[in-house]
């Protein structure tokens, strides 16, 4: 059972043993050199890889991990992968004696019940030694990947019934032994991907490994390795204790919330995860007892390791943005997750749908809990998307093309206190860029028809939500297209009364007598040429009651297209006069000033 690893894996670490002592401010110099060379190797991945998947879109995060398995340091990137990476390095530490490490080593590892997330993400680190051969710390490079081999292109497979079905499984393997590639071992791994692409992603890796560790050596032997180890144990001293100095201006008690989602792949119906934020002091602890544990659900299991990268990413976004990421935002709360739960599955239980869902519930909740107490920093770091349209099909050579679904869109993106949603894309996805038309037409047998914000799906509130938007695709060439959707019937939720966003939708075969919605999953469905799929994103919640937003501004918000003037006024009482075609509209104060009364009276003894 792999419940007693991860309480090995994640149970606290010890300081590094050194001599040497430092000011703050050459911690923060070791500080900002991790994060730069983070970026580098981040980059360096960026522009050396072979998939649109890395190289465009950026679905990628680098780390430093001491020798101990802490996090040291970081790039900004998505959220969630910015804390996955340290389990999946600390079960490899626990065999590096057995396995031989040494300067010039690479390794890979995906197993989620081994410190890892889920398959498609591969993580690959190297070692960094100090001259006699001590090991100080390990560069980290971890990378979605369009593929893993499994019983499904693309990993994704919504009717799977164990791990083994998801793809190959690599709880710790060495790449490179010396500085030297192992033929045998990277043909294994190349040949189990159905995607040319994969070899140019995993050298590209490697080579980013291997960058960050030379850097750092550098750094090692600019500062001595004892100051090094000095400055990441006052990092990450300095980031638990301002930490647990904003915990306890919040006022200390039980601070819970429910989210569900509306059904797994196999139709049960409102999986549900529960969170306690307790504060007491300077102590958080946050508990998800009370999380759904059925066992008879399906393919709604995420693993520990992205539970605990998922908490850890909302938290962050909920204190002072200067803090620095590392280690000290683990040592600084309690994390309690139910064994068996859909949090922290029983063993072998397939997780890759569970990176989506759950896993994005696990920020929402605590969100949600803690609004009331922090709302000017209550921004859920979510998207709410299922699976997305994943569509494949085979080139006259024979080989396989992908689209993984992963297209510019609107969606998630959440108001905020002072704020309205804005932009296309919701904080959750950070640096992550989604792929553009000319991009997928380019690469892809696929033409893009639409891509427009639909008025009316962003949430109501004193703070508007920013509305999704409806992406339309049609395929060229015959294909096969899987999906799961989700957040139809529990779509992102609004915050301290704001509303909820409008739920998702999918609609196949748009425009013929065969047109119908996805209700829950389809998995590899047989899509002709010319097929059209029309997938509606949610759009972001709302922030603070409707009834108090600024009149002006929802009149601004009508004649943008945001919200229909049904909206405007059975939402936010207010009343407009004139002619939306004319562009003459104006507000009628004296009856928005009635309306709202009525309304909040009504809502008053509802």
């Amino acid at each position: 059972m792999p419940y007693e690893l991860n309480r090995r894996l994640a149970a606290r670490r010890p300081a590094l043993p050194t001599n040497a002592e430092v000011d703050t401010v050459t911690a923060g110099i070791v500080r900002g050199a991790f994060e730069t060379i983070c970026f580098e190797v981040a980059t360096h991945v960026a522009r050396t890889a072979t998939s649109a998947m890395i190289n465009q879109s950026n679905e990628r995060n680098a780390s430093i991990i001491d020798a101990h398995g802490r996090l040291a340091g970081l790039s900004v990137g998505i959220p969630q992968l910015m804390f996955i990476s340290p389990l999946s390095v600390r079960y490899a530490l626990e065999h590096k004696d057995q396995d031989d490490w040494g300067p010039g080593d690479v390794f890979v590892g995906n197993d989620p019940y081994a410190g890892g997330g889920h398959l498609p993400d591969y993580n690959v680190f190297a070692p960094v030694f100090d001259n006699s051969g001590e090991l100080l710390m390990l560069q980290a490079i971890q990378c979605h990947q369009g593929d893993t081999g499994g019983k499904d292109p693309g990993g994704f497979s919504p009717d799977a019934l164990d791990l083994w079905a998801e793809g190959l499984i690599i709880p710790g393997l060495k790449l490179l032994h010396r500085g030297k590639p192992r033929r045998d071992v990277m043909e294994l791994l190349i040949r189990n991907n159905r995607l040319r692409e994969f070899s140019g992603d995993i050298w590209s890796m490697i080579g980013a490994a291997q960058l960050g560790a030379r850097k750092l050596q550098e750094l090692v032997e600019q500062y001595g390795a004892d100051v090094v180890k000095a400055a990441i144990n006052t990092n990450i001293d300095i980031t638990e204790k301002r930490f647990r100095e904003q915990i306890k201006q919040w006022p200390d008690g039980d601070y819970e919330a429910d989210v569900y989602i509306d059904h797994d792949p196999a139709g049960n119906k409102d999986i549900h995860v529960h969170v306690n934020c307790k504060i007491a002091g300077d102590g958080l602890t946050v508990d998800f007892t009370g999380t759904d544990a059925r066992p008879e659900l399906a393919a709604v299991w995420n693993t520990f390791s992205n539970t605990r990268g998922y908490a850890a990413a909302q938290l962050a976004a909920m204190i002072d943005p200067s803090i620095p990421k590392n280690e000290g935002l683990f040592d600084a709360i309690n994390l309690v997750v139910p064994e068996g739960s859909i949090l922290n599955p029983p063993d072998n239980k397939p997780v890759v749908l569970g990176a989506f869902h759950p896993a994005v519930e696990v920020g929402e909740a605590i969100c949600i809990a803690l609004s009331s107490i922090v709302p000017e920093r209550a921004s859920p770091q979510v998207y709410k998307i299922g699976m997305p349209n994943v569509v494949f099909g085979f080139r006259n050579d024979g080989s396989m093309w992908m689209d993984s679904g992963v297209d510019v869109r609107g969606s998630d993106a959440s108001a905020v206190q002072d704020v309205d949603g804005w932009g296309s894309m919701c904080s959750a996805l950070g640096n992550l860029i989604l792929q553009t038309a000319e991009e997928g037409e380019s690469t892809f047998p696929v033409r893009h028809l639409g891509r427009e914000l639909t008025t009316d799906t962003g949430g109501a509130g004193k703070w508007r939500g920013q509305p999704g938007t409806k992406n339309i695709k049609q395929l060229l060439e015959p294909g096969n297209a899987s999906c799961w959707m989700v957040s139809m019937a529990h779509p992102l939720r609004g915050m301290q009364g704001g509303h909820d966003a409008a739920p998702y939708g999918n609609r196949f075969m748009v425009g013929t007598e065969q047109e119908y919605a996805i209700d829950n999953a389809a998995f590899n469905v047989p899509m002709p040429a010319g097929a059209v799929m029309a997938y509606q994103y949610g759009g972001g919640g709302g922030f603070g009651n409707p009834l108090e937003r600024d009149p002006e501004a929802v009149k601004e918000d009508v004649l943008d297209e945001l919200v229909s003037l049904q909206a405007a006024r059975s939402q936010y009482g207010v009343v407009l006069v004139g002619e939306l075609a004319d562009y003459d509209l104006k507000v009628d104060h004296a009856a928005t000033d009635a309306l709202r009364r009525e309304m909040a009276t009504s809502q008053e003894s509802a």
